[in-house]
């Protein structure tokens, strides 16, 4: 099914009821039409597709979708994982709120790192390139469709899109006007690093078939970490940065067959709270924080195949590693850095320096679960202290809002869903600051 094709068959409600700054088309929607982009009235929208071609080997496809009445603001959504699919649900439920909303497929068809496999700009494609050229190619459809500039610009992403939302703001910080990045996984070669390690510390050393740790295991973990540092009758951490979980604790005694861990049992779990180190014992990433255990699983191998790690593909294709990589052999000193000086310019949005965007009036709103099983929130700690310690107070455009009880983008023990929209918009456009976390030592 083409792009557009599989845009069309999403229906949306009427946009909402005009405001002051409302406005209406200057320009049919067809005019907007062009080379690779189609532009059609649907569900009383203009629904705009098309791809882009910045670079020899780059193919982004984008989607762009205009209310007949518009509330001024332009809103682009980010993507999740390695996925080429756009979030059409909440396209649709922007769109209907009345903003002009633009998605982008990161320049590439399918859910695995493989798709690089012969496409080497699709890494960069990924990385940064096809929410740029998206961005910039949306605004100006935008503006010459309602005959003016958006008044107010705003990126919303999590996880991959949160990555993308720190991109933004390091890379082009005059895209947008106000940013949310929720659960970034910015740190994105080191992340893969850390579901290897998972993986590695859950199996014996060349046995992919037989997990040291299961579901069962998992669930004993969780209680006892809930019994040692959870609030009584509290499903959730308040505080799991300040849980000292001990699976020590859970060791099997002498006859002791149910309820318990076994020795190596215990190893495995206590290498996954501390995170992978290299080979002269220095961390390289974070571990899996208390509270999460019961989701462990489900980022320690492939779900398709559960005897190979999660991403393999990342370090066959990505890294070069090749098709006949041995994950048993890798080294989290030697391999992981130069896997780093590889990929790091194009996939990682890791820089510290927000100056420009600070200077350019931006505002960035970071956001994350305390109980997320993916993208361990010490590491959107570690990169907000590195920003600080380059930049001094940063509280007038960049705030943290961390959330207990809440996992990856959202639901957890709390089942919350997280909504930064509106916060980002009143910080935006009438100077009110978002309440930061009572978890940050400075606040």
């Amino acid at each position: 099914m083409s792009l557009l094709a599989s845009l069309m068959l999403l229906a949306t409600a009427p946009a909402n009821a005009a405001s002051p700054d409302t406005a209406a088309p200057a320009l049919a929607c067809d005019a907007l039409a062009g080379e690779e982009i189609v532009a059609t009235v649907a569900s009383g929208a203009c629904r705009v597709s098309g791809h882009l071609h910045p670079v020899k080997g780059a193919d982004i496809g984008f989607a762009l979708w205009l209310p007949a009445r518009w509330n001024g603001r332009f809103l682009m959504l980010g993507n999740g994982g390695y996925a080429s699919a756009m979030p059409l649900a909440q396209m649709a439920r922007a769109l209907a709120k009345g903003y002009a909303v633009a998605a982008t497929d990161t320049g590439h068809q399918g859910d695995d790192p493989s798709f690089a496999l012969g496409h080497p700009e699709a890494i960069a494609d990924w990385g940064w390139r096809a929410v740029h050229e998206t961005a910039r190619k949306a605004q100006s459809l935008t503006r010459a469709y309602y005959g003016r500039a958006p008044r107010w610009r705003y990126f919303n992403g999590c996880s991959t899109g949160g990555h993308q939302a720190l991109s933004e703001a390091q890379r082009f910080p005059r895209d947008f006007d106000g940013i949310v990045a929720g659960a970034p996984g910015y740190d994105r070669v080191r992340l893969n690093a850390g579901f290897l390690w998972m993986f590695l510390s859950n199996h014996r050393r060349g046995d992919n078939l037989h997990p040291i740790l299961e579901q069962s295991q998992l669930d004993l973990l969780a209680r006892h970490t809930l019994l040692r540092c959870g609030k009584p009758g509290a499903g959730w951490l308040d505080h799991p940065g300040a849980c000292h979980a001990d699976p020590g604790a859970l060791l099997c005694r002498p006859g002791q067959r149910e309820a318990c861990l076994t020795a190596e049992q215990v190893t495995a779990a206590r290498a996954i709270y501390a995170g992978p180190h290299d080979e002269r014992h220095r961390p390289v990433f974070f571990g899996q924080a208390p509270g999460t255990e019961r989701q462990w699983l489900l980022y320690w191998s492939d779900p398709q195949d559960r005897s190979i790690p999660m991403r393999a593909s990342f370090w066959q294709v990505w890294a070069s590693e090749g098709q006949g990589w041995n994950w048993w052999n890798f080294s989290f000193g030697r391999d992981l850095k130069r896997a780093r000086d590889l990929l790091s310019a194009s996939v990682d949005a890791d820089s510290a320096d927000l100056s420009a965007f600070a200077a350019a009036g931006g505002k960035l709103l970071q956001w994350h679960g305390l109980a997320d099983p993916v993208v361990p929130f010490a590491d959107t700690l570690a990169y907000r202290a590195r920003v600080r310690a380059r930049m001094g107070d940063v509280s007038h455009f960049y705030r943290l809002k961390l959330l207990p009880g809440v996992g990856h983008c959202g639901g957890g023990p709390k089942q919350a869903v997280v909504d930064m929209q509106d916060s980002i918009e009143a910080w935006v456009e009438a100077g009110s600051a978002p309440v930061m976390s009572h978890s940050l030592p400075d606040e």
